[in-house]
């Protein structure tokens, strides 16, 4: 039986897990191209693909199906290179850029006739990045949007969401400018808010250090994403331009709005806007992968002696449990203290839950 070649452009976190992912199936050939041999290096050296290149034409030649795992700008530009190259009849080229509209619209002007473009938004991350970080359940449950043209044969969009069911992702299909309102609002947006307020604040900590200080708790985690990568995300709102800026004059318009009870001190309806927020906040699903990666993060009440920190990740490890991250919350008098343990998914922190109860342990998950 002849193998459907799969063509990974960029061998990173998201390209990489696409690319074990589609391992899964013996029937199918993996071929990924980056311009960094280490990165290839390591991609065979992990078995996340079979074969690698720096050559993008060596790459795509017998692909039957492109994933463009690149940077939303890199993803302009290969779309253009691809159109000068020698592709298979009928071959479906796809992108994982997190917008959608203009990508969609580059990409009917520049493709060729028997070329079929179909824009793609897998909806998980993580913290870490690079090949290395890559795993064939990074994109399990997670929605994976897809947002083909008007004409696009139907056919063809069948046969892409029938290989994304090797991902195990929750395939969903959308209009490109409804993708950009939406992940504008839920993920774009809140990184343009967390950074314009730890850039705030930072200003305030020039003339007063304890507001750097006092930020280190609770503020890091309500600000987290601010540590994204700038240049990333720089090309992301210049390309998702008029959703942000509808999205930041309406934010603006709340805003002012609340502002405005603050100023006339009526008390019943600033408690009604806390409350319509944390109905709705409280009814999202907890644990699903949406826009924004989920924390996976439990809080230990410790008896606040040494050893104690050794035990609860000496009996972690005994059981195979990973965690990515360890941090003490907080430092009182009395004799606990607060250990915030990160895992690395859900199972993960399931498994460490049940656990560290098992040993008495007073856990917590974050609400």
């Amino acid at each position: 039986m002849k193998k459907t070649t799969i063509a990974i452009i960029g061998v990173g976190l998201i390209g990489g897990s696409i690319a074990l992912s589609m391992r899964r199936d013996p029937a199918i050939r993996v071929v990924g191209y980056d311009v960094r041999q280490d990165s290839l290096d390591k991609a065979l050296t992990l078995g996340v693909i079979h074969a690698g290149t720096t050559d993008l034409q060596t790459a795509v030649r017998e692909a039957n199906v492109i994933f463009l795992a690149a940077p939303v700008e890199q993803i302009f530009e290969t779309l253009r290179t691809l159109s000068e190259l020698d592709l298979q009849p009928d071959v479906i080229v796809t992108d994982v850029g997190s917008t959608k509209s203009e990508i969609v619209r580059q990409a009917v002007r520049v493709v060729p006739p028997h070329v079929t473009f179909i824009g793609g938004h897998p909806m998980a991350g993580s913290h870490k990045s690079g090949v290395e970080a890559a795993s064939d359940r990074l994109l399990e449950n997670a929605y994976y949007v897809l947002t083909p043209d008007a004409d696009t044969p139907e056919h063809l969009v069948n046969r892409l969401v029938d290989l994304l069911s090797l991902t195990r992702a929750k395939v969903v299909q959308m209009d490109p400018n409804t993708h950009d309102q939406v992940v504008g609002a839920v993920s774009h947006f809140p990184h343009v808010l967390a950074s314009a307020l730890v850039n705030l604040v930072a200003g305030y900590d020039d003339e007063n250090a304890w507001h750097a200080r006092l930020a280190a708790g609770g503020f890091r985690d309500i600000t987290r994403i601010a540590s994204s990568n700038p240049r990333m995300w720089r090309d992301v709102l210049l390309q998702n331009r008029e959703p942000i800026l509808k999205i930041a004059k309406d934010w603006a318009n709340a805003l002012e709005d609340v502002m405005d009870l603050v100023q006339a001190g009526d008390a019943d309806r600033i408690e009604q806007f806390f409350q319509t927020a944390r109905d709705f906040r409280d009814g999202l699903p907890e644990r699903k992968a949406g826009a924004l990666p989920p924390l996976y993060d439990l809080y230990i009440d410790i008896p606040d002696h040494p050893g104690e920190i050794g035990r609860i990740t000496t009996l972690l490890g005994a059981r195979q449990i990973n965690i990515i991250n360890l941090q003490i919350r907080e430092t009182r008098e009395d004799i606990y203290g607060a250990l915030r343990i990160t895992f690395q998914s859900q199972s993960e922190m399931e498994k460490g839950e049940e656990l560290l109860r098992y040993f008495e342990y007073n856990v917590y998950k974050r609400m």
